[in-house]
C-alpha cells in the first residue's frame, strides 16, 4: 500500500465495516472526520485507562492487542469498554494482511463486549514490521478499583493458569521451521495454541471480590510481575518455584532456544494477592480456572525464591526472555 493515511474506501471497506460490538457508554465512536471519541459513565463508576504496544508479535498480532489491553483493565477490577488503536504499517503490507488484523481486533473484542471507539491506521516506512499501539478503555466503581500496590504482609500469592503461555506460543508460531527439526507437529500444534488462552478477564471478574491487588504477568514474566507488586506495594514474599505452574511445552521450548521460562512474556496468566487464597483457588476452579498458591507476602523488603529449599534473592526484571531469540539469529 502507499505512504500515508488509508484511503477512505479501504478504511470503510476493511475496517468500519467490521464494526460490530456496540457499548451504551459510547456516544462518540469511529468514523469518517472523527478525531476523538467520547464516553458517558454513572454516577459512582470511574474511568480506568491502559496503554499498550505490540511488537513482539507478528502472527496474530490483532488478538494479542485486544487480550492485553483488556487483561491490564480487568488487573485492576474494572470491566473493558472500549479500544484506541493507532496501526503503523511498512508500505510493503498488503490490504489482505490489513483485513486479517482488523478482522481478529474485531472477533476479539466480539467475544469480550469490547468496542472499538477510534484509532488511526497509517503506512509509514518509519517501521519494518506492523506496529499497533492500543489504548483501553474500561470503568469501575470507584471503592471496588484496585491497584498493584495493594498487597499487604501476610498473604496468599496466586498465579492462574500456567506462565509463559504468550511467549510459548508465539516462539512455537514464529519459529516454527527450526523448531520442527527437534518437535513434532503434534507438539508444536499444542504449543501454538497457547495463544488461545492469553485473556485474564475470566479470572479477574472472579478475583476481583477476594484480591487486594491482582497483576497480568506479561514482559519479564512471573519474576517480573513478582518483583513489581512486591516494590509497589512496599512488601517482600516468599515464593516456592516448584509450586509456580508451567506447562512442559514451554520448559522444553526454553531449554532449546537456552531462554529461563520464569521471564518469559506470560500473558494468560495473572499474579493475585489475597487474604483467601484457598476459598479464591476454589472459585476460579468451580469456573474450569486453574489457580495455585505459589506463596506468600511478607513484612520485610526481601524478595525470596526458593528452589529445593534453597533460598535465593529475586533480581529486579531484566529484558524478556522472548526477545533473546532475535538477538541470536
Amino acid at each position: 500500500m502507499k505512504i500515508g493515511k488509508i484511503p477512505e474506501s479501504t478504511l470503510k471497506k476493511v475496517i468500519l465495516e467490521q464494526l460490530g460490538t456496540k457499548r451504551e457508554e459510547v456516544l462518540i465512536g469511529p468514523g469518517i472526520g472523527e478525531d476523538c471519541a467520547a464516553l458517558k459513565l454513572k454516577e459512582g463508576e470511574v474511568f480506568v485507562l491502559s496503554t499498550d504496544p505490540i511488537t513482539g508479535a507478528a502472527e496474530e498480532a490483532g488478538r494479542l492487542a485486544v487480550h492485553v489491553t483488556a487483561n491490564d483493565l480487568i488487573s485492576s477490577g474494572a470491566e473493558p469498554i472500549g479500544l484506541m488503536l493507532t496501526v503503523l504499517l511498512p508500505p510493503e503490507t498488503k490490504e489482505k494482511e490489513l483485513r486479517q488484523l482488523s478482522s481478529e481486533v474485531q472477533e476479539e473484542c466480539r467475544k469480550l463486549g469490547i468496542a472499538v471507539i477510534g484509532g488511526h491506521t497509517e503506512v509509514t516506512d518509519a517501521v519494518r514490521k506492523p506496529l499497533i499501539s492500543v489504548t483501553g478503555v474500561g470503568k469501575v466503581k470507584e471503592d471496588q478499583l484496585l491497584s498493584t500496590k495493594g498487597a499487604r504482609p501476610g498473604q496468599d500469592i496466586i498465579v492462574t493458569k500456567y506462565i509463559g503461555l504468550e511467549g510459548t506460543g508465539i516462539i512455537a508460531r514464529e519459529q516454527e521451521d527450526l523448531l520442527r527439526k527437534r518437535f513434532s507437529g503434534e507438539f508444536l500444534d499444542e504449543a501454538k495454541a497457547c495463544l488461545e488462552y492469553v485473556s485474564v478477564v475470566p479470572e479477574g471478574k472472579i478475583a476481583g471480590a477476594y484480591a487486594s491487588a491482582m497483576h497480568d504477568i506479561t514482559e519479564g514474566g512471573i519474576y517480573g510481575a513478582l518483583w513489581e507488586v512486591a516494590q509497589a506495594s512496599g512488601v517482600g514474599l516468599e515464593v516456592t518455584i516448584e509450586d509456580i505452574p508451567v506447562k512442559q511445552h514451554t520448559v522444553e521450548l526454553c531449554e532449546f532456544f537456552d531462554l529461563n521460562p520464569y521471564q518469559l512474556i506470560s500473558s494468560g496468566s495473572m499474579l493475585i494477592t489475597t487474604d483467601h487464597g484457598n476459598a479464591l483457588v476454589r472459585a476460579l476452579e468451580q469456573e474450569g480456572i486453574k489457580a495455585s498458591i505459589i506463596g506468600r507476602t511478607t513484612d520485610s523488603k526481601d524478595k525470596i525464591i526458593y528452589r529445593d529449599g534453597k533460598a535465593a534473592s529475586l533480581e529486579a526484571p531484566k529484558q524478556d526472555e522472548l526477545y533473546k531469540i532475535g538477538e541470536r539469529s
